[in-house]
């Protein structure tokens, strides 16, 4: 079966303006699917997908709709100062039953990363996340996935038997999932007051990582360690405020600023690791003027400025890039390694495995921030240190 056989082309008479696009604009730029399906044989960096599905989007009926009103607003975007190769391959328009669209956005995401292409998926509702991570099942690796949302999806969402899941309940499905091979799980974003304190008891049992929108506001640099240590992304459009968002019925007064959310997508778009990333829940029903739809291109086009920005600078290859920085601590004669490369000052920290843990490598490399760094010379052990050490275990 061919990928074609999952989309439906663009309707470029609903996004296109009177007089066309400038050759600088993306819809000039991108190779979108409106008569013949684009050729992926040929070099191609990132595909974008429209899934057209929201049956199971909680309190928020109308989000199918949202990925041709944000095309009409990205591709009037002009392009960076880099020569994109971006395929739009059209939508996945919504399946007889929930399961055959998760089915089709599943096979599409895994053969899209097997051709070292980024999905960039817009939904729909933010189940698909789930649709989105099994997309990696086949792929033999460990995931470590990144959600940017005011709350965790946890609910129990009744359909035991089969991959169906919801919006409120996707992570449940996610954490349960057999064989596991999500490594770690981060959230951005959550606000406390919609975190039971059975939840937040789950994330800690689990040594899962969890940022309080109030650690990251008016500070979201300290976002980018974060989001580089991830494979996968899914942002759920109300994690941002709505006066900044309104495009979604469950808006909410407070969250990030909208340059916030274009600073985490270009975070995200540097990432080296990172191989999908979906946006969720814009719902145009809701939108006034076209902000909400405006905003989402806007983060896209950070993204998109992200990847073709992307220093490439995992570490340790060539070891002359890096700078290593060794620390001991107070109470043991424990030693804490770093990892700081020349070209991006970006920081990493070494976790060994425990005896037996990996056959290939001695030790994990985790993204951390110059303050983890100054925590280990003062003689403590950071946190993230040991919360990676416990995952590896």
């Amino acid at each position: 079966m061919s990928l074609a056989d999952f989309f439906t082309p663009i309707d470029l008479k609903k996004i296109i303006p009177k007089n066309g696009y400038f050759t600088s604009q993306l819809g000039d730029k991108i190779e979108h699917y409106s008569v013949d399906f684009p050729n992926l044989e040929q070099k191609t960096d990132i595909a974008i997908i429209g899934v057209l599905e929201d049956r199971n989007a909680t309190n928020n009926p109308g989000c199918a709709l949202g990925p041709d009103y944000v095309r009409e607003k990205l591709y009037q975007l002009n392009e960076g100062g880099y020569n994109t190769k971006i395929a739009d391959l059209g939508n996945i328009t919504r399946g007889e039953t929930v399961v055959d669209t998760y089915y089709a956005l599943k096979t599409v995401v895994e053969e899209l990363i097997k051709k070292d292409i980024i999905p960039l998926i817009i939904g729909g509702g933010q189940d698909l996340t789930y649709a989105q991570y099994l997309g990696y099942e086949n792929l033999e690796q460990k995931v470590d996935m990144l959600v940017v949302d005011s709350q965790f999806d946890l609910e129990d969402d009744g359909f035991s038997e089969t991959i169906e899941t919801t919006s409120a309940s996707y992570l449940n499905k996610i954490f349960l999932h057999e064989p596991n091979y999500l490594f770690n799980y981060s959230n951005m974003g959550y606000q406390t007051y919609f975190a039971s304190q059975d939840s937040l008891r789950v994330m800690e049992k689990l040594y899962f990582d969890v940022h309080r929108l109030g650690e990251l506001t008016s500070n979201i640099a300290v976002a980018e360690p974060i989001i580089r240590n991830a494979n996968m992304v899914s942002f759920d459009m109300s994690a941002i405020r709505s006066s900044d968002a309104a495009g979604n019925a469950n808006a909410k007064p407070n969250g990030f600023y909208g340059e916030e959310a274009c600073q985490i997508c270009r975070y995200a778009g540097f990432n080296d690791k990172l191989t999908s990333i979906g946006f969720y829940e814009f719902n145009p029903a809701y939108d006034s003027n076209g902000q909400t739809a405006m905003l989402l291109s806007q983060m896209i086009w950070y993204f998109i400025d992200g990847v073709y920005n992307r220093k490439r600078d995992f570490p340790l290859n060539p070891k002359s890039q890096y700078l290593i920085y060794k620390t001991s601590l107070k109470h043991d004669d424990h030693e804490v390694v770093f990892v700081k490369s020349k070209k991006s000052d970006r920081w990493w920290m070494q976790v060994p495995y425990p005896a037996g843990g990996s056959k290939n490598e001695r030790f994990h490399l985790v993204p951390c921030r110059y303050d983890d760094y100054k925590t280990a010379v003062s003689g403590e052990m950071p946190d993230l240190w040991w919360r990676t050490y416990q995952k590896l275990n």
